[in-house]
């Protein structure tokens, strides 16, 4: 039996992802979650980072709190996410999925939680501006997602 790389048996099998693809992915997947918050602070009036209202010093103190936050996200939405959407599949059924904004918000709300008790600067102010929040985090991800093509693998 030949298994050299030109043999049919190997031609069609899929290349399994280096190291360096996944490292990509994850950051390109974390620099689009960032993006979105950033958005979502800027356009919600109850969801803010602490500090400067404006110009150099507010991207210079308010980075590396988004980049924290956007990781915590990125965490409670790989653990937390799938359990509470398993949980609560009769009530998306119920509502033809919209729930999944209102579990989004729960998220959003849990992630400024965690950061408020790791002491970043990151707030949600009640449950209307995580669900706005919600709907423009969901938004921006799902279009930088489809313009970048972070894939899955």
């Amino acid at each position: 039996m030949n298994l050299s790389p030109a043999s049919p048996r190997t031609a069609h099998r899929p290349r399994p992802a280096c190291h360096t693809d996944r490292v990509i992915a994850f950051l390109s997947r974390w620099l689009i979650t960032s993006l979105a918050l950033a958005l979502a602070a800027q356009l919600i009036d109850g969801i803010r980072f602490s500090g400067p209202a404006g110009g150099q010093a507010e991207i210079e103190e308010k980075l590396l709190p988004l980049l924290g936050v956007a990781l915590i996200s990125a965490v409670v939405t790989a653990f937390v996410k799938p359990v509470l959407t398993i949980l609560s599949i009769p009530f998306i059924l119920v509502t033809l999925g919209l729930f999944l904004i209102v579990l989004n918000a729960l998220l959003l709300e849990l992630t400024a939680w965690i950061a408020d008790g790791l002491g970043i600067g990151f707030h949600v102010d009640g449950f209307w501006p995580a669900v706005g929040g919600a709907i423009i985090i969901s938004i921006t991800t799902w279009i930088l997602d489809a313009l970048i093509g972070v894939d899955d693998d």
